[in-house]
């Protein structure tokens, strides 16, 4: 175990990309930065992201951080997920259904460790933070605060589903922390992708509370996203959102899995 994971790990304040988008691969994983636009008064990121990929073992576990005040909380998370992460790769490296049985109290420890709880009230700000892990044909999200995760797939989109979570508006990890509460609150979940292409996208909020909204609907993403590859349909959405003045970074993880096993379906087809 170990050396077929891809890793990768970002935080804004190690690279800001202020008027600048890139669109990198990690394998074929697509992630899409955009620090804002200088010219509306940006000059710092406070977004950060963790990519892990194991194609062996058919799962993709990702982490995308949107931080506030500096980008000291993203980076403690980041560094909490990197001590635990032989604990984390090695629940994910079970068959699917011990990982999707385990995961989450495995998450919610990292979190509750009383180093790291002491850790966060020694930073500058707090950060939303969304985890979306995909294994065989299910997606496991945890989510605190507000960025958003959507699966994108015809049938899901005939019925106007979109969405993974829900965002919460008042939910943090850092100075403000709901780990540090009596209990903490966090939403979680586990979903069936759709036989087919599937398209996971994460996305912090800079992309949806664009001036002029151009993504304020999920619909209008999943028409982007749809009409082009990956990398250029996340290029496309970015490259929107600077045109529109957007100050806000926006940090973009995506991509595409086929699902060839047989999936729930009503009874009475």
């Amino acid at each position: 175990m170990g050396n077929s994971i891809s890793e990768f790990s970002w935080v804004g304040s190690q690279e800001n990309f202020v008027d600048l988008i890139t669109v990198n691969n990690i394998k074929h994983v697509s992630l899409g930065r955009f620090g804002g636009n200088s010219l509306e008064g940006q000059y710092k990121n406070e977004d950060g992201c963790l990519i892990w990929i194991d194609e062996k073992a058919n799962w993709e576990f990702t982490v995308i951080l949107d931080a506030h005040h500096s980008a000291e909380s993203a980076e403690l998370v980041l560094e909490q997920f990197s001590k635990r992460k032989l604990d984390i790769q090695l629940i994910l490296s079970l068959p699917y259904e011990q990982t999707l049985k385990n995961i989450e109290g495995t998450i919610v420890n990292l979190f509750q460790e009383d180093a790291f709880l002491t850790a966060c009230r020694k930073v500058k700000g707090e950060t939303a933070c969304l985890i979306v892990l995909r294994k065989d044909k299910y997606v496991w999200w945890f989510s605190i605060g507000d960025c958003i995760s959507y699966v994108f797939h015809p049938e899901l989109a005939n019925r106007g589903q979109y969405q993974i979570n829900q965002r919460q508006f008042y939910e943090w990890v850092g100075l403000v922390n709901t780990f540090d509460q009596i209990v903490p609150c966090y939403s979680s979940g586990i979903r069936e992708l759709r036989k087919g292409t599937n398209c996971i996208f994460l996305t912090t909020d800079g992309l949806i509370e664009c001036p002029n909204e151009p993504f304020s609907s999920p619909k209008e993403i999943y028409n982007v996203m749809r009409r082009h590859q990956i990398d250029e349909g996340v290029n496309k959405l970015l490259q929107s959102i600077k045109r529109n003045s957007v100050k806000d970074s926006t940090t973009i993880i995506s991509w595409e899995v086929n699902i060839t096993k047989e999936v729930a379906r009503p009874s009475d087809e």
